[in-house]
């Protein structure tokens, strides 16, 4: 079978008919072995070209005469809503097909779509010399398929590279695809066509099936921003573990979890490891979503490889999704490559175009907005190309280990010549700050010589009262000149700014600002604060160390009854509301005589309660009450009690327990 390079030459010499999709200029992965576009280093060495272009004073003055693009916000949203239809289609999807149902089991879609007649289609043919790819020639498309329970699976079995049967959970998967998912999957294979020119070649330099690919079908929808309720990421769904164990890099600037060429790297590896360890690839696609661990010992406790009989609904072992994991990814690649077999029409799909671009080599961290300017392009291409980013800015890098960021095909050149016109004002650098204990979100930005509107853009936040203890953040601050000294950088960071304000980014006042670090909760224990409402007093009080309901009811002599009404307390969450530091209302009658107000605020004197030293030397615990309370109650302390009854456990004392509470 010729390789790819034949094939392009063949689509490079013969144009397309009116009806078929343009063909885009291949992707570095569809080129020939030995032929690449090699990545444009990009840094403060860069030499001007003669070639003439718009230049960086042109470019910034376009900037200010049109707003640029809101592209954090669009990502951002597009980001949630496809992982939210995700797990939407995966709960309709356990809704609608019977999980009682017990298991019994190319022609590319570039060549289907082109129509048989199509000169270019038969061209592509002769080339791939591929005898299969004609049998529709006689035998004309799949007929559509009304019955189920009838199709021989046969008849396509070998336009596959991975088993395909037709189970009773494949029939049900198709029936859920034609019907209830009907949108989630119309969108996955318009969605396809984007990635699996690139994403097939990577499986089958593996040692992979092609059809492999499906599995990033029914786990993201090829989506390279879905994320689950498990924290798996990206259009393979690594988790954050399996992703560092197959070399995806995870840290505050990327997640290459995101990014559909190295986690299609990743996931071959892991597939075929998978397969090496369980032998067949039905059993590594089980085990990819359960582990193979799991997988391994159904087969040795059931003496059999056979994937159908170890999901078996009368065996246990595995989860409902991975017995259905098979099922499904059959049943997508026998319509994703069959639509109108199925049932599916060409109107409903919106084929996207196959992922190509150029890269450069980054040797700073760069603002992206700075980079889509030089480029010519948005910066929500630039956020389409690089899914693994996570700030607003490339990371840090060196000429001796270079960022490589992808760009939109043919602009690497206007990229790497109008990036080297720009003065170090029009750019920012940037610093990492981990957020210390009191620190506010204005103080670090003084401390930077930059904006607070500017750190919330760089970190894709609106706005910010409490920064997060520990957190990191990106702060940009102005380039900096050879000798050192700061340089002018009000352009570069006022348009930073301005961007900010755009995308709805707000900043408090400095004095509404809380410092990282501070509890939760009013600090202040015992009374806090005395106020009339309705002709009422009500005395705001904060919980103490070794209070109780009942100790409290007796300092404010009101009842325990009534400070649960009041705080809609039931008894069993009494408990979690005596937190020292937790806030209590309580409305006494009359104000405590130890409670003195003070311009609005109360005062409490530590004094034993009114009813502390009355006659008696034995107590009888009631509800509530802890030995704290007892001893504040009778003038005594804590250890004279403990030492008069004896008492070495004090966190299991029961009610009704009678206390000595007098010095014998």
């Amino acid at each position: 079978m010729p390789s790819f390079s034949l094939l392009l030459l063949v689509l490079a010499t013969v144009p397309p008919s009116k009806d078929a999709a343009p063909m885009p200029s291949p992707t570095p992965a569809m080129q020939a072995p030995g032929v690449e576009d090699k990545p444009t280093q990009v840094g403060g060495s860069a030499q001007e070209s003669e070639v003439p272009i718009q230049s960086a004073e042109e470019i910034l003055r376009d900037l200010a005469n049109e707003p640029s693009e809101d592209a954090e916000t669009t990502a951002e949203e597009e980001a949630t809503e496809e992982s939210t239809e995700l797990e939407e289609m995966r709960a309709l999807e356990g809704a609608t097909l019977d999980p009682g149902a017990r298991p019994n089991a190319e022609v590319l879609q570039s060549l289907r779509r082109l129509g048989v007649a199509n000169p270019l289609r038969l061209r592509m043919l002769d080339a791939l010399e591929e005898p299969t790819f004609r049998e529709d020639e006689e035998t004309g498309e799949l007929p559509l398929m009304t019955d189920l329970s009838n199709f021989d699976v046969s008849r396509v079995q070998a336009r596959y590279d991975i088993p395909v049967e037709m189970q009773p959970l494949v029939a049900q998967y198709i029936q859920f695809f034609q019907g209830p998912g009907r949108k989630w999957f119309s969108k996955w294979v318009s969605r396809s066509t984007r990635y699996l020119p690139v994403m097939q070649p990577i499986l089958e330099a593996h040692g992979l099936p092609r059809d492999t690919v499906y599995l990033a079908m029914i786990e993201s929808g090829f989506s390279p921003t879905a994320y689950s309720w498990a924290h798996a990421s990206g259009p393979w769904q690594f988790i954050s573990s399996t992703g560092r164990q197959y070399g995806l890099r995870q840290d505050f600037w990327v997640d290459e979890r995101r990014d559909p060429i190295k986690a299609t790297y990743a996931a071959a590896r892991y597939l075929k490891d998978l397969y090496a360890e369980l032998g067949h690839w039905y059993l590594a696609w089980a085990g990819y979503n359960t582990g193979s661990g799991r997988v391994r010992r159904l087969m040795d406790r059931l003496g059999t490889n056979d994937f159908w009989a170890i999901s078996s609904p009368a065996e246990k072992g595995l989860a409902l999704e991975t017995r259905h994991y098979v099922p499904k990814l059959i049943a997508a690649a026998l319509i994703a490559k069959h639509p109108a077999a199925f049932g599916f029409s060409e109107r409903e799909f919106v084929y996207e175009q196959p992922l190509s671009f150029d890269e450069v080599k980054l040797t700073e961290a760069t603002d992206l907005d700075v980079i889509a300017r030089s480029a010519g392009v948005s910066v929500t291409q630039i956020l389409e190309l690089n899914p693994e980013l996570r700030r607003w800015c490339t990371p840090p890098s060196s000429a001796k280990n270079p960022y490589v960021l992808r760009l939109p095909k043919d602009t690497a050149q206007k990229f790497t010549e109008n990036f080297a016109r720009l003065s170090p004002k029009e750019r920012l650098t940037f610093r990492v700050h981990r957020v210390k204990r009191g620190d506010t979100l204005s103080q670090i930005a003084l401390t930077y010589g930059t904006a607070p509107e500017a750190i919330l853009q760089m970190n894709q936040l609106k706005s910010v009262r409490t920064l997060r203890l520990n957190a990191e953040l990106v702060i940009p601050v102005p380039a900096v000149r050879g000798g050192g000294k700061a340089a002018s950088g009000e352009s570069a960071l006022a348009r930073k700014v301005a961007q900010a304000r755009r995308s709805g980014v707000s900043v408090l006042r400095p004095e509404d600002e809380v410092p990282a670090g501070t509890p939760r909760g009013p600090v202040a224990t015992g009374p806090i604060k005395t106020e009339t409402i309705n002709g009422r007093k009500r005395v705001t009080y904060g919980v103490q160390s070794g209070d109780s309901l009942w100790a409290i009811a007796q300092r404010f002599q009101v009842n325990v009854d009534d400070i649960r009404k009041w705080n809609n307390l039931t008894v069993r969450a009494s408990k979690k509301a005596l937190k020292v530091g937790s806030v209590l209302y309580v409305w006494p009658d009359n104000a405590p005589k130890q409670v003195v107000e003070r311009a609005g605020t109360v005062i409490a004197q530590r004094a034993p309660a009114g009813n502390a030293g009355r006659p008696g030397s034995v107590h009888e615990l009631a509800a509530g009450e802890s030995l704290w309370s007892v001893a504040q109650r009778y003038g005594v302390s804590v250890e004279d009690i403990k030492r008069w009854n004896n008492i070495k456990d004090t966190t299991r004392l029961p009610t009704g327990l009678r206390l000595v509470v007098k010095a014998p």
